[in-house]
């Protein structure tokens, strides 16, 4: 692709093309590009209504905003953008089905409601008050005008309404609900005798020929993968900033201004955190009564709120400083007296009240032990413009070089090389995926051009070219003998312990004795849990998958691979577990499973409504 760029943007049939745009813009504007005439050109119609094009590229950029800003180093190479079209069109062909169906049942917002909404959202507030310019510029940072938001909120709310509507009429049997926490609740009692891989150790054999035989069976899997040897250059505005020069006087300076920060305030915080919903402000105004005739704010933690980890502690959260709380959360605690407690503060988790429990402040350290800290901050800040200036340079420069010698010695960067690196990647930088999807491509590997400047990391840049490729090969027997032999023994241990244990089993079902059988001596484990702790994880899992004693006294067995060996199980009783009427788990298994029902129900409509529709697309 870059080589086909390269070699016709300054060609004959080029210039014509640009030429027929700028005489098609200049006489009748942009329409005649991309829709012309016959009106907004649409990607899909749902029941005779159209999906817009404008409307489905606008969700298409968002999507990928999003999932970019969901990747811990984000990278556009990475998006899947073909995925992301289909994504998009299968969900916005489902929105207009529940809009129009909403519209069928006659629901709908005035432009009142809608302004009411938007003035209520605490994203467009300020200081507690709706703000007109914080509106319009969120608007604007999600690519849409105020009437496109507006008409969508329109759409969304209705929605919205059924489905919550029906989300919230699921039910689920009491009996139903009682007996799956009856059933969680279950302690069982057993015995388990371990016998571990020495036991078996000295049958098993793997001889030449078994190694053999699994090498062809398995050729695939000892393949040396295609790789490459790589030159590169990396440029980090860390090394530059190395190169800035600060004087004694300029670091100083710096000391005073950063003084303020230097000296770190920090607050401890409790609170009691209600979850926001129609009953929270009723909740909220209990607690502050109950609060007010002097009950303990501990006690009342522990009571009400949700955070269920901090309420173990009277709802403390240690001592933390500015920026790690939500902003509404911060602004009340930084305005409260020690001992104080906050009127309600509603934030993403909830309703909260907070009290400011103790202040601690740190003194200003001296210069002398902050010295180099400082040195490399003010450096770092004074080489952000230039670092823009180089990489812009370097990646301008790389793009037109036919080899990495000239923008390195341009710039004054270093060449460097790595070997061995496969489309699965190699060490740093090459573990980033859009370096090594670059250095594979066509352009790079077959062509012979430069990748792209590829951002890394934090103010880390890099461009690479291909030294020497290498295809995949076949690895000889001899190279991945040892390999195989550990992977047949494995399977063999593994093979026999379980021939071993299910003999084992068969003749304690027979009513044989553990001592009988000489393997080793029962170790006991009453009332487990389905999470107990001390217990191996596959043995919990096989414990609770044995059917009950057939008869009182009597025991099922059962076996478990474990990390070391295999386990032997002997499952002796099943004590019901618990299921108190009223109780707290009864009350919140039972809304979860409504929930569970509610989404089934919901995602059935759902279905039905987008199987009756009629869709098309061009």
């Amino acid at each position: 692709m870059l080589q086909d760029i390269r070699e016709n943007s300054q060609g004959t049939i080029a210039k014509i093309i640009i030429g027929l745009l700028v005489v098609s813009l200049s006489i009748w504007g942009m329409d005649a590009i991309v829709g012309g005439f016959s009106g907004e050109p649409e990607v899909a119609t749902v029941n005779g209504e159209d999906i817009t094009e404008r409307d489905f590229l606008r969700v298409v950029q968002m999507e990928s905003q999003r999932r970019l800003s969901s990747m811990e180093r984000p990278d556009p190479a990475m998006l899947n953008e073909d995925q992301i079209r289909k994504d998009v069109l299968d969900s916005l062909i489902q929105e207009q089905v529940l809009i129009q169906d909403a519209s069928a049942q006659g629901l709908a917002l005035s432009d009142a409601d809608i302004d009411a909404l938007i003035t209520q959202m605490p994203q467009f507030q300020v200081d507690g008050q709706f703000s007109r310019d914080r509106f319009v510029a969120s608007v604007r940072n999600l690519g849409m005008g105020v009437g496109e938001f507006r008409e969508a909120m329109r759409k969304q709310y209705v929605v919205n309404q059924i489905r919550g509507g029906i989300m919230q009429s699921g039910l689920v049997a009491d009996a139903n609900a009682s007996q799956l926490l009856r059933i969680q609740n279950q302690t069982r009692s057993f015995r388990v005798v371990q016998i571990s891989a020495d036991a078996v150790s000295d049958k098993i054999e793997i001889t030449d020929a078994d190694i053999e035989a699994f090498y062809q069976e398995n050729k695939s899997a000892f393949k040396q993968p295609e790789q490459v040897d790589a030159s590169y250059i990396t440029l980090s505005l860390g090394a530059l900033a190395e190169n800035i020069e600060i004087s004694q006087e300029e670091l100083e300076a710096y000391y005073e201004q950063r003084a303020g920060d230097l000296a770190r305030e920090e607050r401890r915080a409790s609170h009691i955190l209600i979850e926001d919903g129609a009953d929270a402000e009723q909740t909220i105004t209990a607690i502050q009564e109950r609060l007010e005739a002097g009950e303990s704010f501990e006690e009342l933690a522990q009571e009400f709120s949700v955070d269920t980890v901090s309420a173990k502690e009277g709802g403390d959260l240690g001592f933390a400083g500015r920026g790690v709380y939500d902003e509404a959360f911060e602004k009340a605690l930084f305005e409260l007296q020690e001992g104080e407690v906050s009127d309600a503060v509603s934030t993403s988790f909830g309703v909260h009240l907070i009290r400011l429990d103790d202040v601690r402040r740190s003194d200003v350290p001296a210069l002398a032990d902050i010295e180099q800290q400082l040195r490399t901050e003010l450096a770092r800040e004074r080489v952000q413009e230039k670092y823009a200036e180089v990489r812009s340079e370097l990646a301008d420069s790389a793009y037109a070089a036919d080899d990495l010698a000239g923008p390195a010695k341009e710039l004054g960067l270093e060449i460097r090389e790595a070997s061995g690196v496969t489309r699965e990647g190699g060490r740093a930088p090459f573990d980033h995926a859009g370096l090594v999807r670059q250095l594979f491509s066509e352009d790079v590997l077959e062509g012979g051009y430069n990748t792209e400047l590829i951002d890394v990391g934090d103010n880390v840049s890099v461009v690479a070219r291909v030294r020497e490729y290498r295809e995949a090969q076949q690895r000889a027997l001899e190279d991945v003998k040892d390999s195989i032999l550990g992977n047949l023994e494995a399977l063999k241990t593994r093979e026999m312990l379980s021939e071993r244990a299910e003999a084992i089993v068969a003749s304690l079902g027979e009513g044989e004795s553990l001592e009988a059988l000489n393997v080793g001596d029962w170790e006991q484990f009453d009332d487990q849990a389905r999470n107990a702790s001390g217990v191996d994880p596959q043995v919990m899992q096989a414990v609770f998958s044995l059917a009950r004693p057939a008869e009182e006294g009597g025991a099922s067995y059962g076996t478990a691979m474990t990390r070391n060996g295999v386990a032997v199980i002997a499952l002796d009783t099943v004590n019901e577990g618990g299921a108190e009427e009223n109780s707290a788990d009864l009350d919140q298994l039972r809304e979860f499973l409504a929930s569970l029902e509610g989404q089934r129900e919901y995602a059935a409509y759902q279905q039905f409504l987008r199987n009756s529709a009629e869709v098309s697309r061009p």
